[in-house]
């Protein structure tokens, strides 16, 4: 969206930043006060837990910077770290360095993806609204499904 125009990039990033940086830390902060009783109470978490714990047990810092590039563990990590105790600061400042890297990031993958579609595809303003109709189609679909869990 920003390749085409739509958008404008420092917005796309600067939002990306702040949504990752204030959820992150709202997650932080439940894990501080809701901590291990909460964890252990979820048995389904626990692999992804385990191993939270054990790469922030061994690699701190790089796990605060780059949790949000490690799939199948991302939406755990600041729980887990929050419940170990980690100093607020230390995660404010590292969470806030982080977020910024991969909203840089992501943003100009987004962007130079963008521009690669549209040399490959060459005509993509003919398909760009279809194609923005599917993902937000799909995006409401995912949400609703969430939000509409059958009960057991």
């Amino acid at each position: 969206m920003a390749h085409s125009g739509y958008l404008a990039l420092e917005w796309v990033m600067l939002t990306a930043f702040l949504g990752t940086f204030a959820g992150d830390q709202t997650f932080f902060y439940l894990g501080r006060w809701k901590g291990i009783s909460f964890l252990e109470k979820r048995p389904l978490w626990h692999s992804k837990t385990d191993k939270v714990f054990d790469l922030l047990h061994k690699h701190q810092i790089p796990v605060i910077l780059g949790f949000r590039f490690l799939y199948g563990v991302r939406n755990v990590t600041p729980f887990v770290i929050g419940a170990s105790k980690i100093h607020p600061l230390k995660f404010f400042a590292l969470n806030f360095l982080g977020a910024a890297i991969w909203a840089i990031a992501v943003g100009y993958l987004g962007y130079t993806f963008g521009q690669f579609a549209e040399s490959i595809m060459g005509q993509v303003k003919k398909y760009e609204m279809y194609i923005l109709g599917v993902l937000v189609a799909i995006g409401l679909a995912l949400f609703w499904r969430s939000t509409h869990k059958p009960e057991e």
